[in-house]
């Protein structure tokens, strides 16, 4: 059996956080989500996958390199040009487009392959989906689940008959003309003929294309119910929730990283925290290299990515940070996703940084903004009359520090 990993899209419904970041790539615990895909495949003995690639094509090919390190082996189709300027164009050919191209160059799937979309996480049992495949002599077959009326017009969905054969498929339907809720999850096994159907040189999606085509000619194309978990990272929104829920232990087999230094609070390498008036309540995650000052406050879920700063007096509340963030004095985040100079609230709307009016965030790598001389003369002042914090073990603590009385 062989794969392809579908990774070439723009992610356009999870901007800001694929302005500079393909959607394969959006980490989850710290991992870009199509890593836990290669593993995934790799557990199943898959050993050669495809990958098409297009926008910012080359973050994805310098993290996963030829797939060696997953045990696998990893090939790369890029879907675009360059210009008369040098400058690299993206120009996907739509998901089945890409697959055509692949095959019209070295005829690789000459086998069984599962195709899965790069931009969620599953734990489908794929032995048995393989074997209802091969039982029922499917050309195609669709791993679909069962979703809420109210979110079909974000998936596509399928109407079959008893059997599992599909009947017809609608492309992401409004809610008044679909005829199913049940959803294709992205993930599909393809015999080689299926590929056959495809144009050659032409923008041909999966979805929208190839499936409504075979569905039409009555070819053997069936659809499988299974139960297994299945976290799409479709929005902002989606995203928040998805940390949410691993940092609560809601998704199964997915361990916050880090040692955990508290009930429901880990943290990575060389962070430092000043537990001097902070409080941090678990589930709580601060990555390598973070700088906590006095006086926070941090309630979970939430999620700092490496490198950040949390300034003194700053609260943030079930929030994920992106690395090197930081959160300035006395600021107020609530159920935020912030990435660079943009923060996403729960419902969606976006804010960048000059329109923010007053800033609450940054980067950590710039220079600390200047204080006030009043505060600067207070912190001398208290630094005279005790001592320095690296040598005030109640005060402070590392990432192999014993758990401070401050925590809760």
């Amino acid at each position: 059996m062989k794969a392809m990993i579908l990774a070439a899209g723009k992610g356009t419904r999870v901007r800001p956080l694929t302005y500079d970041l393909p959607k394969p790539m959006i980490p989850i615990l710290g991992k870009p989500v199509m890593a836990y895909l290669v593993e995934f495949l790799a557990s199943y003995g898959v050993r050669d996958i495809m990958v098409n690639v297009s926008y910012l094509h080359q973050k994805i090919e310098e993290y996963f390199g030829d797939g060696s390190q997953f045990g696998v082996q990893i090939g790369y189709s890029f879907e675009g040009y360059i210009n008369e300027s040098g400058e690299v164009i993206p120009e996907p050919l739509g998901s089945a487009g890409g697959i055509k191209k692949i095959q019209e160059f070295a005829n690789f799937f000459d086998d069984t392959t599962i195709v899965i979309c790069g931009d969620a996480l599953i734990d489908l049992d794929l032995t048995s989906a393989l074997f209802e495949h091969k039982q029922k002599g499917a050309m195609v077959s669709v791993i679909t689940k069962e979703v809420p009326w109210d979110k079909v017009d974000s998936y596509g969905v399928v109407v079959t008959d008893p059997d599992g054969r599909i009947k017809s498929f609608q492309e992401k339907p409004k809610q008044e003309d679909a005829l199913s809720n049940f959803a294709s999850t992205g993930i599909y096994i393809f015999e080689p003929e299926a590929i056959d159907l495809i144009p050659v040189g032409t923008m041909f999606d999966i979805g929208s294309d190839l499936f409504p085509l075979m569905a039409e000619k009555g070819l053997p194309f069936y659809a499988q119910q299974r139960f297994f978990n299945w976290i799409d990272i479709g929005t902002v929104t989606d995203y928040w929730s998805v940390l949410q829920s691993v940092l609560l232990g809601e998704v199964a087999q997915l361990e916050v990283p880090g040692t955990q230094i508290a009930d429901g609070v880990w943290v990575g390498l060389n962070t430092s925290i000043d537990w001097e008036g902070t409080t941090i309540r678990g589930p709580v995650y601060i990555g390598a290299g973070c700088l906590i000052e006095s006086g926070c406050t941090i309630i979970g879920p939430t999620w700092i990515g490496h490198g950040s700063h949390i300034c003194t007096g700053s609260e943030v509340v079930r929030s994920v940070l992106f690395e090197y963030t930081r959160i300035l004095p006395d600021a107020y985040l609530e159920e935020m996703v912030v990435v660079k100079e943009y923060s996403v609230n729960r419902a969606g709307d976006l804010l960048q940084l000059p329109e923010s009016g007053k800033h609450e965030w940054g980067d950590a790598r710039d220079k600390p903004p200047e204080m006030e001389p009043e505060v600067q003369a207070e912190l001398h002042s208290a630094s005279q009359s005790k001592p320095p914090q690296a040598t005030h073990p109640k005060n402070r603590a590392e990432t192999t520090a014993a758990l401070p009385l401050g925590v809760s």
